[in-house]
């Protein structure tokens, strides 16, 4: 009988029924458009993280730089120009960024509570000068014979000619490239993780120390290097084996080779300029931050949301009002969905007075009155969280579809001690890139969670429009059948 009446009662009254589903919908449907952008958006985050230091990265270890021109040294270089038109190139090699930690603090590190595994990395930057030079032809002025009073040491007697070179001169071209030395024993962390190897290979665990490189598409496209040819870093040359491609934005570094052999290029033997952390688990990153920094003295500890926190632009501003204008406006749509649905079913159960009245008048109990009106109600928010599930899918495919591109603005705002390193390091890239951005586009994926979150919210209102409704048919008396008779 319930399941006769209810049927009967929804094909007679689909107009009201349609009317309470699509307020339902509506609801519903922005909430899973909101979630489904604002993952599309963490996601989009993730990856501009993940160009930074390396998927699977939740924290890194460093030491801050000393302030530039602390030690009074500039870079110099050594030419042996021999004879006319002499053309020499010459290697800088220098630690990018962060000071030198000791390769034992990776294993202080990978012995700390929550840790589950600790890489270390070497940043390097090379600075090479090409030069071609000129020798000049030296002119002896009229003063040929004149006495050098002073001599070697002071003490004077030396004769030296007296003159001056002319048409001497030299041109230099200098260039620039990022170099990182990784871990090829642990390739699963760090910030080659986020380039994908799309010609040749990558390192081989046994290659701790050869003289094998893998370098960044976009670096071997414009120097036009390939797999099988050689890239030489102050004068060693290196085997190209692979290719990379980062998955988003920048590569960390041009070019990759093993540590061992960035260490010895630098002269920096079982130094590293990075401690890759990744958490046991995500829950616990704080306290690893906390146990780190207390155990291991003169570190700083950045983990990927304090790197967070330095990513602005228009998918900073879109993530924001996603998470604040856009949850509150879904609860504000939901809460009104929900109240209107209560008050049509109501004023819907009002306009029944007369049929309710007679029903009661048959014997029907209250009780029945209210279950029915209830079952009415569940079944108008199961039709609107159907009608919503449908509509907040089709909007997330038309954003998936779309594609807006957002902005994300590296280290514009900022950050710490960590933040102000080299490529290869988290932060490192933030200070290169501080005049540079990322496009991502942007998608809207709809998780099950979801889904189960609109069916939820569909259940939960027909129930309060049911409530609404069910307590306004609980008030009404046989009597009132009568009182609606003209």
């Amino acid at each position: 009988m319930f399941f006769t009446y209810l049927r009967r009662e929804l094909r007679r009254r689909r107009k009201a029924a349609l009317v309470v589903a699509s307020g339902l919908a509506l609801g519903i449907a922005l909430v899973i458009i909101v979630s489904s952008v604002s993952s599309g958006m963490t996601k989009a985050q993730d990856k501009v993280l993940e160009s930074l230091y390396g998927l699977g990265t939740d924290m890194t270890v460093t030491k801050a730089a000393a302030a530039p021109g602390s030690n009074g040294q500039r870079p110099r270089f050594e030419f042996d120009a021999k004879g006319d038109d002499a053309k020499q190139s010459s290697d800088r090699v220098m630690v990018q960024g962060f000071q030198t930690l000791s390769s034992t603090t990776v294993d202080k590190v990978g012995k700390q509570n929550g840790v589950a595994d600790a890489v270390g990395g070497l940043s390097l930057n090379v600075l090479k000068v090409d030069g071609q030079f000129k020798p000049g032809e030296f002119k002896q002025n009229g003063n040929a014979g004149a006495t050098d009073q002073r001599g070697p040491g002071g003490e004077g007697g030396a004769t030296q000619p007296q003159g001056e070179v002319q048409g001497g001169g030299a041109s230099f071209d200098v260039n620039s490239y990022t170099v990182y030395g990784t871990d090829v024993t642990k390739q699963d962390l760090g910030p080659l993780t986020s380039s994908k190897i799309t010609k040749g290979r990558t390192f081989k665990a046994t290659e701790t120390d050869a003289e094998v490189a893998v370098v960044d598409a976009s670096y071997a496209k414009q120097k036009k290097l390939a797999v099988g040819k050689t890239v030489t870093i102050s004068g060693t040359k290196y085997k190209i084996v692979g290719v990379s491609t980062a998955d988003s934005g920048d590569a960390a570094a041009n070019v990759y080779i093993p540590l061992k052999q960035a260490q010895t290029l630098a002269e920096a033997k079982n130094k590293v300029t990075t401690v890759y952390v990744k958490a046991a688990d995500s829950q616990q990153i704080d306290s690893v931050k906390s146990a780190i920094q207390k155990n291991i003295p003169g570190t700083t500890v950045t983990t990927s949301a304090d790197l967070a926190d330095t990513v602005s632009g228009s998918l900073s501003t879109a993530s924001d009002l996603a998470t604040s204008v856009g949850k509150w406006l879904s609860i504000a749509v939901l809460v009104a969905a929900f109240l209107v649905a209560g008050l049509l079913t109501s004023s819907a159960v009002s306009r029944r007075v007369r049929e309710f009245g007679t029903l009661k008048a048959l014997g029907w109990k209250s009780g029945r009155v209210t279950r029915q009106v209830v079952g009415e109600a569940l079944v108008n928010g199961l039709m609107g969280g159907v009608l919503g599930i449908a509509v907040g899918l089709a909007g997330a495919y038309v954003v998936t579809a779309i594609s807006p591109t957002l902005t994300a603005q590296l280290g514009g705002s900022g950050g710490g001690g960590g933040m102000a390193g080299g490529p290869g390091g988290m932060g490192g890239p933030l200070r290169q890139a501080a005049s540079k951005s990322l496009d991502i586009a942007l998608t809207a994926p709809v998780s099950l969670s979801t889904i189960l979150i609109a069916v939820a919210l569909a259940v939960a209102g027909g129930l309060i429009a049911g409530a609404f409704g069910g307590w306004r048919a609980s008030r009404l008396r046989p009597a009132d059948a009568l009182r609606r008779v003209e």
